[in-house]
């Protein structure tokens, strides 16, 4: 199964936003929330959605170890070289623990911790990191080959995601969920399985 998951704005989240979420679920695996929202401020929001319909399966908490526990969500993602990710997925095997990669030695050690799953990137080209290059094809063939589930991200879009290797689990964005409509987000699914 290829996972979906879409990525907030770095954002104060608004109504408008929760709109949103609530009509692209159908469409994606997971929303991963990256805000400088305080942790009571994005609480509310995500009760908000929750209690609007949003699966609470699908949500995935960034870095707040208390507000997962809080919300009795399943789902937490940290950035590279968080240890804290490594500690939580030991004392908490029964989470899902993720963690956002960019070189094949980090892919590995989540490997060895025994995370979930990894996002590896960029990429392609991506308006997030406009100064550094993608990962090289060679890059992406080795991570490839970690025995880990790697959700590819940076850059993917309609006109990208024919050139993204098959061998990823999934992929995430920020931008192209946060600015596409279901329609959309299944025609490109259509076109990676087409692709895949």
């Amino acid at each position: 199964m290829y996972i979906f998951i879409a990525i907030t704005f770095y954002k104060e989240l608004s109504q408008q936003d929760l709109r949103h979420f609530l009509t692209i679920e159908p469409a994606i695996d997971g929303l991963l929330f990256r805000t400088p929202m305080s942790a009571f401020e994005l609480q509310g929001f995500i009760v908000q959605l929750i209690e609007a319909g949003f699966p609470k399966d699908k949500i995935i908490i960034h870095s707040h170890f208390k507000l997962l526990k809080a919300l009795n969500l399943q789902c937490i993602h940290f950035k590279e070289n968080d240890e804290e990710a490594f500690l939580i997925k030991q004392q908490h095997p029964e989470l899902v623990v993720g963690m956002s990669t960019h070189n094949i030695e980090m892919v590995k050690q989540c490997h060895e911790w025994q995370l979930d799953y990894v996002f590896f990137g960029h990429i392609f080209p991506t308006s997030s990191h406009p100064d550094e290059h993608p990962r090289t094809i060679q890059e992406i063939h080795d991570v490839l080959e970690i025995d880990i589930p790697i959700y590819a991200i940076g850059g993917i879009s309609p006109s990208t995601i024919s050139q993204l290797p098959t061998a990823f689990d999934g992929l995430c964005s920020i931008s192209f969920f946060m600015t596409s409509t279901v329609s959309e987000i299944n025609s490109l699914k259509r076109k990676w399985h087409a692709h895949a």
